[in-house]
């Protein structure tokens, strides 16, 4: 992009964008919405063919960059070839995951390694590619996709919450690692919607004929809330990156406050009941 076109756009209040799972669900949504309103969006996809409908649309506004978050020198690239072709990157959106299903027991090695690699490992090479950029320019927002489950355990997604909770925890760390650099972290953490991370992009363990009836209880309390459109996240999306200081941890949705209240309530619940015994050590 010429220099000319990059001052010309930052001076037009036009953010870039980097988001990663940017083929489908928050992903895809949140890519057509910055675009819409006239941003540009470096947008990555493992099979980025399935961006080719928003070139035609966005002409060289949106960059469709390949990209296996699990592979770091890969995010590297992808990272510099946006920085490259755009002359900055404002927010960044590590997007990509999924929901890995089963109990505990079930979950083979390869499939708990492959949910961290992808879900926690994934955020942290795109970060940690981004981060020299952001502080060579003087700022940025670090969009961290997160989840309810991130914050509250559920049986059947052990391995899942494992990775969103390490998510939490290192994003909670980067923002106060960051923030005196001007560089912004916000740990989104959606409710149920309807996007397809329980569908053809979720992985399922071989079930144990023992965990049958919590499996049971759980497909059926799931089956009872009926989940969100997704799309009604993109204008929340656009409203927290352009906030002045926007806040370390939002939530997606009314769903989750009361179901994350309940569970901080019972830990603190919990310690106070068994400080006699904790104070003893």
């Amino acid at each position: 992009m010429l220099v000319a076109d990059r001052r010309a756009a930052q001076a037009e209040g036009m953010k870039t964008w980097f988001i990663t799972g940017a083929s489908r669900g928050f992903g895809r949504i949140w890519t057509e919405a910055a675009l819409a309103r006239g941003d540009r969006v470096a947008a990555t996809a493992r099979h980025p063919e399935s961006l080719e409908s928003l070139v035609e649309a966005y002409g060289g506004r949106v960059l469709p960059l390949r990209l296996d978050v699990t592979d770091r020198a890969a995010a590297a690239v992808a990272v510099g070839r946006a920085a490259d072709a755009f002359g900055r990157i404002d927010v960044v959106v590590n997007n990509a995951g999924y929901g890995l299903f089963g109990m505990i027991e079930e979950t083979t090695e390869e499939q708990a390694r492959a949910q961290l690699d992808t879900n926690l490992l994934g955020p942290l090479w795109v970060t940690q590619a981004v981060l020299p950029i952001m502080r060579a320019q003087g700022g940025g927002h670090i969009v961290q996709v997160s989840s309810l489950g991130g914050l509250a355990a559920f049986p059947t997604l052990g391995l899942y919450n494992a990775s969103k909770w390490a998510l939490e925890g290192m994003s909670e760390a980067l923002a106060q690692e960051v923030g005196p650099l001007g560089i912004h972290v916000t740990i989104v953490e959606p409710g149920p919607y309807g996007t397809d991370w329980s569908g053809t992009s979720a992985v399922h363990t071989e079930p144990l004929a023992a965990y049958e009836p919590i499996r049971q209880a759980r497909k059926a309390g799931a089956a009872a809330r009926a989940p969100q459109d997704p799309k009604v996240t993109a204008e929340v999306i656009l409203e927290l990156v352009d906030t002045d200081e926007p806040p370390l941890r939002l939530f997606l949705g009314a769903y989750p406050y009361p179901v994350v209240k309940a569970a901080y309530q019972q830990r603190l619940d919990t310690w106070k009941a068994w400080k006699p015994l904790a104070t003893k050590a």
